[in-house]
């Protein structure tokens, strides 16, 4: 009795709480996002199998939206993936655990993603990551400065994912911080994305600098060399094809950037060599997984490889963790499933090709880029990730409706068979309103 008492209160609980997201846009956005950054990936109900607290509130952002969108060639590729997990699974192929983290943790965040924008604007959802992202980086100075860390003492969830994601690690004699993400790789590679983020926000260039060097100083007390990478690259890539970036914002960004690094390089130079076997053994580690290649499928997940030798190497030392992430979904659900969500990436990246395209989630994605052979989708990077790999579509496709010239598609906001507002014709043709032709002022 007293079970069916509390699953009827969460049902109620939950029909409220969809009702009040549906009618607070920003708040249902900054409460996933606070669920993001700081609630630990253990933490969730089991109904069925175990959601942790990101997938719950991203299926309930899910069902808060109920706008149509106009589809993309991405969207379909993923819809694939999706519908291959699914069959696979039907089959016996994959097991339940790899059909559910490839829907749950990679297809659900991109789907929100792509809806995101149905509900709130871009400006806002920019500058509520930024802010967001500031936090968890003056956070995880806090966590650098006493030692603690605040969100390993949450036990409360699934008891063997905790043991996997609590313990914090040493490196060099430092202990890395990793804030709510359960790893420091996963906090740094994160905070590495909201980068671009932030240099997109529409604030003052002090607020944007200051906030980028927060970030930078908590990436480099993860002590993760893929956060620092990629971190570099997002923004490198921000002050190179961002727009809206005045000249001199590009220059003081860059310039602040050097500075930071002739300040970060001799510590983490310092910290490696202390490190010395320890960081040694984790990029040598990283090139091993090459010989994983030939156990691969092109569907359903490979072998056991505990214990496996192929072709004189013994695959079982990789049977605890694969630090790539294209390996891992190629070893859980096959190869071609793998190729899909590339092509989702290049969908979702090449739109920076174009003169004005690049944008906050294109650029987060493509810095990436080098870490995804390096780190797994593990823990909360995996939903960001995502869900910008969802967002970077999302606005390609909001891009590509304000080409001007473009015909609108039928069904859209205006089809050719509505006729157009007069002042919009007038608009179009005034030559004393040259920006209208153009698609409005930049």
């Amino acid at each position: 009795m007293t079970t069916v008492i509390m699953a009827v209160g969460g049902l109620a609980a939950a029909i409220v709480a969809l009702l009040v997201l549906r009618a607070a846009p920003r708040l249902a956005v900054a409460l996933w996002l606070l669920v993001l950054f700081f609630v630990p990936v253990w933490v969730g109900v089991s109904v069925g199998p175990f959601w942790s607290a990101i997938t719950a509130v991203t299926v309930l952002m899910i069902m808060t939206c109920s706008r149509s969108i106009e589809l993309s060639p991405a969207d379909g590729i993923m819809a694939a993936f999706g519908l291959l997990i699914v069959a696979q699974y039907a089959l016996g192929l994959v097991s339940l655990s790899g059909a559910v983290i490839a829907l749950t943790e990679w297809l659900l965040p991109y789907v929100w993603g792509r809806l995101v924008l149905t509900r709130v604007s871009l400006d806002f959802l920019v500058r509520a990551v930024a802010l967001v992202a500031g936090v968890a980086a003056a956070l995880a100075l806090l966590e650098a400065t006493t030692s603690v860390n605040p969100f390993v003492l949450i036990s409360w969830g699934a008891a063997d994912i905790y043991e996997i994601w609590s313990p914090l690690q040493p490196r060099g004699g430092l202990t890395r911080v990793e804030g709510a993400f359960g790893h420091s790789i996963a906090l740094g590679a994160t905070l590495s994305m909201c980068a671009a983020f932030v240099l997109a926000a529409k604030w003052r260039l002090q607020v944007r600098l200051l906030l980028l060097v927060t970030i930078a100083a908590a990436i480099l007390l993860t002590l993760s060399r893929i956060g620092l990478v990629t971190f570099v690259i997002t923004v490198a890539l921000s002050i190179i094809v961002l727009p809206g970036l005045t000249r001199l914002a590009r220059l003081l960004i860059a310039a602040a950037g050097l500075a930071t690094a002739l300040f970060i390089v001799p510590i983490v130079n310092d910290v490696f060599l202390e490190a010395g076997q320890e960081a040694g053994g984790s990029a040598g580690y990283r090139l091993d997984l090459l010989s994983l290649g030939p156990v691969l499928r092109p569907f359903g997940a490979a072998p056991d490889i505990a214990g496996l030798t192929v072709g004189g190497d013994y695959l079982g030392t990789f049977s605890r963790s694969i630090d790539n992430a294209l390996l891992v979904v190629a070893m859980r659900v096959g190869w071609v499933a793998a190729l899909l969500l590339v092509a989702v990436l290049i969908a979702a990246t090449v739109q920076m090709l174009r003169r004005r395209g690049a944008n906050a989630a294109n650029i987060a994605i493509a810095g990436q880029i080098p870490g995804l052979f390096a780190v797994a989708f593990i823990t909360q990077y995996s939903a960001f990730f995502w869900f910008a790999a969802g967002l970077a579509v999302a606005i390609g496709v909001a891009d590509r409706r304000r080409v001007p010239g473009r015909l609108p598609r039928l069904g859209s906001a205006r089809s050719p068979q509505t006729p157009a507002q007069p002042a919009a014709i007038l608009n179009r043709i005034s030559p004393e309103r040259p920006e209208a032709a153009g698609g409005g002022s930049t």
